[in-house]
């Protein structure tokens, strides 16, 4: 078990690894859409590749998500496989989100060992998902 401070570091030198590996500009928050960005996760049990829609207003959330969801088979069959489309998604904070995301289970960011394999998921599939979001985010951004 890691103390507090061994696991900032670890995961400190986690990120600088990811982006020695992948050198490049992420998209992320940089949508154009406030309160939609995409995201990477990572903890003992599973890394995960995620878009957020965070917008307080229910409806416009909701909106942007069904968007999403109206594309599904082309994004699942020309970008990525094995998405999760969850509506009404609970943080830890209690604030509802809606959320898209695939996730490789049975890693650890606190295993070396699995570094590799989670950066190599982490740019492919969001490689994957911001390839289909620049296609498509003209249609996504008109609600």
């Amino acid at each position: 078990m890691y103390s507090k401070e061994e696991a900032q570091r670890l995961k400190r030198e986690f990120w600088v690894a990811f982006a020695e590996k992948y050198p490049r500009k992420w998209i992320l928050y940089d949508t154009k859409i406030k309160d939609f960005s995409f995201k990477f996760y990572v903890d003992n049990k599973k890394a995960q590749v995620l878009i957020d829609i965070e917008m307080r207003d229910g409806e416009k959330r909701v909106a942007y998500f069904e968007k999403l969801e109206s594309l599904k088979a082309i994004l699942e069959e020309d970008y990525i496989k094995n998405l999760v489309f969850e509506k009404n998604h609970t943080l830890e904070s209690g604030k509802t989100i809606c959320r898209i995301w695939v996730e490789l289970n049975s890693v650890s960011v606190s295993n070396r060992n699995y570094w590799d394999e989670i950066f190599d998921f982490f740019n492919a599939k969001m490689d994957a998902l911001e390839g289909f979001y620049l296609e498509f985010d003209d249609f996504i951004k008109d609600v």
